[in-house]
């Protein structure tokens, strides 16, 4: 049986192409804004036909890179395969794929690490210059000529209302139950005409739950039927669970304190196994009736609305696992009613965050004795995927938290060190740090009464004593006493490890 086409549009159906053939809308030196958002909603099919396209020309001697802005990281058929074939001359905001990280790292691709909240509204502001294709995936186009959104929001609004031509994907391996799961807000104007957002609830409607497209812009439509990316995680392990039991307790003490109310407030979790570990934690904890306002909906956060505790969640992007995925579309009816996607100039935008009092929990790469917090760079050189939306959630949450374990590497690495190599958060933005070992409740204190906390309650004890005779040397030896180092130093473990493969003496 012929699946039913869901371009029902008859001038979107007439732009009905294959995907060699909507690849060559795109050419050398564009910037091309293309869905996805930690892999869900990319356009599958467009890039690897471009890639392909990308090497016939470098073969023939003809220049041919892009410029590629997504909603975050996407998967291998896009970045990757671009990567690849050495297509990406400026790559933003933010990447996961180890193609793009080696090139960017070997110096061969551009990459501009970007705020996720900022990125719709510099694109608006003309700060990164024009905006020639979108490539967008959609799960359908309506009788109407509206888009009915994939898994993934992210920047989708902006691209197709700045963009010079429009390709898009119709994908029907999309659920079309996901109609009405989408919250798009076109409210947002320029300065000096902003207004306040009309939203003072994680769960509130503000928009439409439909894309809107000017369909003369719209060169090329593609049909396809390919899944998002699953990512498998890990059960939770000795050192998350131990993580995850120090936030609860913490969580539970702010509740006693008059702090927090019963039911906390809402819940922003970055991805990964130690997100959903922390989750999990909070699944099987006693709060009820919890709500998240966060980027990404991923296995840990599904699983707690089928638990019933948690009521409702706001997201741009669902990301799940292969057995996740299948418990969201089996049960994608009853779903709707508690999980909203919006635009990710909304999910993560400082005056919604500050509003609704989130609890921002967010992993990192190491955090120094003073709080100050690296979640982007190995060894201060390196890129590893990306600031991400961790810095509009860290700066504006109700309480911040960034938590890793105290080691990677097989111990050879400590994550909290006298220094970090790069600096993403600083000591200001940073509340609470976690590791197996404790939790450091950094508010209020002055850097030395940081110190002191975070080398006994987070730090390995295989690096306790270094770091604490580093510490108490520079109280003697540090010129200001405020903030106490020494500087030939503060950055030794960092280079120690580069030489020997250890930051251990």
């Amino acid at each position: 049986m012929t699946t039913p086409s869901r371009v029902m549009h008859q001038a979107f159906r007439d732009k009905i192409m294959s995907a060699e053939e909507a690849a060559r809308f795109i050419k050398h030196g564009d910037n091309v804004g293309m869905s996805g958002f930690t892999g869900s909603g990319q356009p599958k099919v467009v890039p690897y036909a471009l890639a392909a396209q990308i090497e016939a020309a470098q073969a023939r001697g003809e220049p041919f890179r892009i410029g590629v802005w997504t909603g975050a990281s996407t998967a291998p058929e896009l970045d990757g395969a671009l990567a690849k074939a050495n297509g990406i001359e400026m790559r933003l905001p933010y990447q996961s794929d180890p193609i793009c990280r080696q090139k960017i790292n070997e110096g061969t691709m551009q990459y501009a690490d970007i705020h996720l909240s900022h990125v719709a509204q510099y694109v608006w502001f003309g700060f990164y210059g024009g905006l020639n294709v979108a490539l967008v995936e959609v799960a359908a186009v309506l009788e109407d000529g509206s888009l009915v959104p994939s898994t993934s929001i992210g920047n989708n609004k902006t691209w197709l209302d700045q963009a010079d031509k429009i390709i898009l994907e119709v994908n029907s391996r999309q659920s079309m139950a996901l109609r009405g799961m989408h919250d798009i807000y076109y409210g947002t104007q320029l300065p000096p005409h902003r207004l306040p957002i009309p939203m003072t609830h994680s769960d509130n409607r503000i928009g439409d739950p439909y894309l809107r497209v000017d369909p003369n812009k719209v060169v090329a439509v593609v049909e396809t039927s390919a899944p998002d990316r699953n990512t498998a995680f890990t059960a939770p392990d000795a050192q998350s669970e131990m993580i995850a039991g120090h936030l609860v307790e913490f969580f539970k003490s702010e509740v006693k304190k008059g702090r927090l109310p019963a039911s906390l407030l809402p819940l922003q979790s970055g991805v990964g196994n130690i997100a959903n570990a922390v989750l999990d934690g909070l699944n099987k904890s006693s709060f009820e009736n919890m709500t998240a306002y966060t980027e990404v909906l991923q296995d840990g956060m599904l699983d707690m609305i089928a638990s019933g505790k948690l009521r409702h969640a706001s997201a741009t992007a669902i990301s799940l696992s292969e057995n996740g995925l299948k418990y969201f579309e089996e049960n994608i009816e009853a779903l709707r009613s508690k999980i909203l996607l919006r635009p990710q100039e909304i999910s993560n935008h400082p005056e919604l965050i500050r509003r609704l009092g989130i609890l921002a929990m967010n992993g990192m790469i190491e955090a120094d004795i003073y709080g100050n917090v690296n979640s982007t760079h190995i060894m201060g050189t390196r890129i590893m995927n990306g600031i991400g939306g961790s810095g509009d959630f860290a700066r504006n949450a109700y309480i911040s938290v960034f938590m890793t374990p105290s080691t990677a590497k097989n111990g050879q690495i400590s994550c909290i060190v006298p220094m970090v190599s790069h600096v993403d958060h600083t000591e200001h933005d940073v509340q609470v740090l976690v590791t197996e070992q404790g939790l450091a409740d950094l508010r209020g204190l002055a850097p030395k009464a940081r110190a002191e906390l975070v080398i006994q309650n987070c730090a390995h004890p295989d690096y306790r004593d270094q770091l604490l005779d580093y510490y108490h040397r520079s109280l003697r030896e540090s010129p200001g006493k405020h903030t106490p180092h020494i500087l030939s130093e503060a950055l030794s473990w960092h280079e120690r490890f580069e030489k020997t493969g250890s930051m251990k003496p």
